[in-house]
C-alpha cells in the first residue's frame, strides 16, 4: 500500500511555524445570518408544494416515513452537501449558540455565501459538462473554466445565462473559460460535433442519445436524424489564432484561397456515400430563434422557458448532490417528460425558472424541505419495504461519502478551527496536496460520482493505514486531538468534543461507557491523554458513521 510521501517536511512541523501568526492574521468570523439574499414572497408555498407531494405519495403507498433528524446531524449532511466536509468545532459551537428557531434555514443561506460552496460545487457540475479528463493542454484548461463556473455561482448568476455561454460563447480558452466546454471535444485536428452534441443533452436536457449517434435508440424515441441535426449546429466551430469563432466559410484546401461552404457531413450508412446534414432539433423547432450562429440557435433551444427537460435535468442533479442520490437513476438518463403530470424535479423547476433560474434558491428549498430533514434509520425491518422506502425518500438515503467528501471530513476533524479560504496560505495548500493524493490513491469516480458504489479493501487499508491518518490522529499542538486533549476540562469533555470534532454528534451511553473505561485505565496508570485520545480518532476516522453521509 503507498502512503503519502510528497511533502517531505512533516506537516506539524511546517504549520508550526506559522501557526501563531496564521490564527492571529484571520479575518473576524463572518456573522451569522448576513446575508442579503431573499426568499421571495412565494418560497413558503413552493416548499409546501414539495412537503405536499411526497405527504401525498407517502399516504397512497402505505407509507409511514422516518422521524425528523437531529438538527446536528442535518448540518453535517448540509456541510457535506455544500462544502464537502464536515462542520468544524468552531461552527459547532456557533451553531449550537445560535437560538433563533429558523437557525437551519440561516445556516444553509451562510454555506451557500461562502466561497467554499462555490468552489465545491463548480466541480461537481463541471464533470457533467466537461468530464474529469485535463484534455489538450494547449487549447483546453480545465481548471479555469471550474474557476469560472465558482464565479458564477458566487455571482449567483442565472443558471440558463451560464448554459448559453458555455454552448455559444467564442474567444480564447484562457481569456473565456466558457468556450471550454467546446475546446474539450477538440481531437485529432477539429472538433468532435457529435461528441459536443451527446455531452450537451446529457448534461442539459438529462438524456442519453449518444447510442442514436449510429442507429435509432433502442428504447426511446431518438433517431439517427435526431442526432446528426442536433450535431450539426458544432459543424461551423473554428479553432483561431484569437481562439473560437464560428466560421461558414473554409479555405477548400490548405494553402490555397479558394474558400467553400462548411457544412457537416456524415456516411451514410446503407449506401456508404457522403450526405450533408442540416440542423435540426427533435421537438419544438419554434422555440429556435431565426437570428444568431448555428451553437447560439442550439443554445437559446435547449434553455427555452418551455423546456421541461432542460429544468427537470438540472433538478435532479441538484437532487442528487443534496441526497448523494437523484432523484431518478441514472442522473442523466430521463424519461421524457409526460403532458399532464407533475413531479418533484417539475415543482423545483418551475420555482427555477420562475425565480430567474436561480440554483442557489433550488438548494434552499430541498435543504428545508421535509425529506432533507428526515432519519435515516427507521422502525420497519423488511428489507424490501425499507428499499421502498428509500425509493420514496421517506428516510434520507445512507450514501458513501465520496473521496472528496472523505478527505475533506478527515481534515476539518484534524483542526479545531475552520479550513477556508481565510485559513493561512499553507494550510490551504496542504489541503489541496492532501486531497489530490488522497483522491488519487483513493480512486476518483469522475463522471458518475452519484451511481451507488461499494467500498474496497485498499480503500479501507488507505484509510486505516495511510500516513494521513496517521498525522490527523497524531496528538500535538497543532492538531485537534492535541488541542483537545490539552485543553479539555474533563475526560468527559475530551471524549464529547472529539465526537464533535469528527461525527457532528456526542457520544451515546454505551460509547461513553466503552470509552471512558480508556481513559480511567490511563489515569489509574498515571498516563496522560494522548493515547487514549490518538486511539479515539483513528477509531472514528475508520468507523463506517465518518465513511457515510450519516
Amino acid at each position: 500500500m503507498k502512503s503519502f510521501q510528497r511533502i517531505a517536511v512533516p506537516a506539524e512541523v511546517i504549520l508550526g511555524v506559522v501557526a501563531v501568526v496564521s490564527w492571529a492574521a484571520r479575518d473576524p468570523i463572518e456573522p451569522i445570518g448576513t446575508s442579503t439574499w431573499t426568499y421571495g414572497d412565494d418560497f413558503e408555498a413552493t416548499i409546501d408544494k414539495i412537503d405536499s407531494y411526497f405527504g401525498t405519495k407517502w399516504r397512497n403507498e402505505k407509507i409511514t416515513p422516518a422521524q425528523p433528524a437531529d438538527e446536528l446531524l442535518v448540518l453535517r449532511r448540509l456541510s457535506l452537501a455544500l462544502h464537502g466536509t464536515v462542520p468544524s468545532l468552531e461552527e459547532l459551537r456557533d451553531f449550537e449558540a445560535d437560538t433563533r428557531a429558523d437557525r437551519l434555514r440561516m445556516w444553509t443561506l451562510r454555506m451557500i455565501d461562502d466561497q467554499r460552496f462555490a468552489d465545491y460545487f463548480a466541480e461537481r457540475l463541471a464533470r457533467s459538462f466537461v468530464g474529469v479528463g485535463e484534455g489538450q493542454f494547449l487549447i483546453f484548461r480545465r481548471n479555469r473554466f471550474v474557476a469560472w463556473l465558482s464565479e458564477q455561482l458566487k455571482n449567483k448568476r442565472p443558471y440558463d445565462e451560464v448554459v448559453r455561454d458555455m454552448i455559444s460563447s467564442t474567444g480564447l480558452w484562457t481569456g473565456q473559460p466558457a468556450t471550454n466546454f467546446v475546446t474539450v471535444g477538440f481531437a485529432n485536428e477539429e472538433f468532435d460535433a457529435n461528441k459536443l452534441a451527446g455531452r450537451s443533452v446529457r448534461a442539459f436536457l438529462g438524456q442519453r442519445i449518444d447510442c442514436a449517434q449510429c442507429h435509432n435508440h433502442p428504447f426511446d424515441h431518438w433517431t439517427q436524424e435526431d442526432f446528426e441535426g442536433l450535431a450539426a449546429h458544432f459543424a461551423h466551430v473554428d479553432m483561431t489564432a484569437v481562439g473560437i469563432r464560428d466560421t461558414t466559410m473554409r479555405k477548400k484546401e490548405k494553402n490555397k484561397k479558394e474558400l467553400e461552404p462548411v457544412e457537416f457531413v456524415v456516411e451514410d450508412r446503407e449506401t456508404l456515400k457522403e450526405r450533408v446534414v442540416t440542423p435540426r432539433v427533435p421537438f419544438n423547432e419554434e422555440w429556435v430563434p431565426e437570428e444568431g450562429s448555428r451553437r447560439e440557435q442550439l443554445a437559446q433551444w435547449i434553455t427555452h422557458e418551455n423546456n421541461r427537460r432542460f429544468e427537470r435535468a438540472i433538478s435532479n442533479r441538484i437532487w442528487g448532490l443534496m441526497f448523494g442520490r437523484s432523484y431518478y437513476a441514472p442522473v442523466d438518463d430521463l424519461t421524457d417528460p409526460v403532458d399532464g403530470e407533475v413531479d418533484i424535479l417539475d415543482i423545483l423547476g418551475q420555482d427555477m425558472r420562475k425565480h430567474n433560474y436561480d440554483l442557489q434558491r433550488m438548494i434552499l428549498l430541498i435543504a428545508n424541505s421535509f425529506a432533507f430533514r428526515l432519519e435515516s434509520a427507521h422502525a420497519e425491518e423488511d428489507e424490501l419495504a425499507l428499499e421502498r422506502l428509500k425509493d420514496t425518500f421517506a428516510v434520507f438515503p445512507m450514501t458513501r461519502l465520496r473521496p472528496e467528501q472523505w478527505i475533506g471530513a478527515m481534515q476539518q476533524s484534524g483542526n479545531i478551527k475552520t479550513v477556508d479560504a481565510r485559513s493561512h496560505l499553507l494550510h490551504r495548500f496542504l489541503k489541496v496536496v492532501r486531497t489530490n493524493d488522497f483522491v488519487k490513491e483513493y480512486g476518483d469516480l469522475g463522471e458518475n460520482e452519484l451511481e451507488e458504489r461499494t467500498g474496497t479493501i485498499p480503500q479501507a487499508l488507505l484509510r486505516m493505514n495511510g500516513q494521513l491518518s496517521r498525522e490527523l490522529s497524531k496528538p500535538d499542538v497543532f492538531t485537534s486531538a492535541g488541542r483537545i486533549a490539552a485543553m479539555a476540562s474533563s475526560d468527559e469533555k475530551c471524549l464529547e468534543t472529539t465526537y464533535l470534532v469528527c461525527l457532528t454528534r456526542r457520544p451515546g451511553a454505551e460509547e461513553k461507557q466503552h470509552f471512558m473505561a480508556q481513559f480511567n485505565e490511563a489515569k489509574a496508570k498515571d498516563q496522560g491523554r494522548d493515547k487514549v485520545i490518538e486511539d479515539i480518532f483513528w477509531t472514528l476516522f475508520n468507523s463506517p458513521e465518518f465513511s457515510w453521509n450519516y
